[in-house]
């Protein structure tokens, strides 16, 4: 995508067009046992831009998404984020990266700034910056009440939106989100789309993925569709239109053309035979 093309909601995006990507995947795969989860992905994912991740159940998004965040070793291939290499060099690469996963899971014996400065300080950072950082995140997202109480006492939501803020607090270069909106409310739901697209108009990245695609179709400068552990689909909008010879169709009705529509539309229409029986 060249510099001020149209994105995925039709936005118009600035890609610097001479940078190195944040994030390379090259020959990515894995295994599990002799089932290949994932089967030889290539991507690049530049600075400047939200990269959307999509894929049925079971296509291999969860996983790679893991490998990226550096909790999976791959089978085979390369993970570069910064240029870095992520097996040879864990530390290093992990530094460029905040990750947001889908669950929680989270030290229930801290207070939440305790939990921030922790993650604050697995990355060297400490001191007034840090606290006013940590304030500031608090405050962003309705949790400055509950800064000096535990963990275990937040719900869902309240933990999700402190994962959130660990993993912008270090300010990284990528960013990587796993179903961001889970367990949001409204509110938190517009202020992460907010943040996210705040973060990457600074130069920062994100790889998301989600379930929800009128999301990612609001969010995401370029999408890549997984089915089967292989990309069957990648670019903006009107190019993975082109590629699916799809119209100006959404990206939902594009979703399920290029992942079996077909057998999506057989279902349908068997099921309505079955109710109207």
């Amino acid at each position: 995508m060249t510099r001020g093309q149209e994105g995925g909601g039709g936005r118009r995006v600035r890609e610097p067009e001479s940078s190195a990507p944040v994030l390379e995947l090259e020959g990515l795969v894995k295994r599990y046992g002799t089932f290949p989860a994932v089967k030889g992905v290539d991507l690049e994912v530049h600075p400047g831009e939200i990269f959307g991740f999509l894929g049925p159940n079971g296509a291999g998004k969860t996983t790679t998404i893991r490998m990226v965040a550096g909790i999976l070793q791959p089978s085979e291939g390369r993970i570069r984020v910064g240029g870095v290499d992520l097996v040879a060099e864990p530390g290093r690469a992990k530094e460029k990266i905040g990750y947001i996963p889908d669950r929680p899971f989270l030290y229930e014996k801290l207070s939440g700034a305790e939990f921030l400065r922790f993650v604050a300080a697995l990355w060297g950072r400490e001191g007034s910056e840090v606290e006013a950082r940590i304030d500031r995140f608090l405050d962003l997202f309705s949790l400055s009440q509950w800064k000096h109480e535990l963990v275990e006492s937040y719900s869902h939501g309240m933990r999700q939106k402190l994962l959130i803020s660990s993993a912008l607090l270090h300010d990284p270069d990528l960013v990587v989100v796993d179903e961001p909106m889970v367990g949001l409310d409204p509110r938190s739901a517009r202020i992460l789309k907010d943040l996210l697209r705040s973060f990457v108009d600074r130069g920062g990245t994100v790889f998301l993925s989600t379930h929800t695609l009128e999301v990612a179709e609001v969010l995401c400068d370029r999408i890549a569709i997984i089915s089967a552990g292989e990309i069957i689909a990648r670019g903006t909008m009107p190019e993975l239109r082109a590629q699916a010879d799809a119209g100006e169709v959404g990206l939902e009705e594009l979703f399920l053309k290029v992942t079996g529509g077909d057998e999506m539309a057989d279902l349908v229409a068997g099921l309505h035979g079955v109710l109207e029986g």
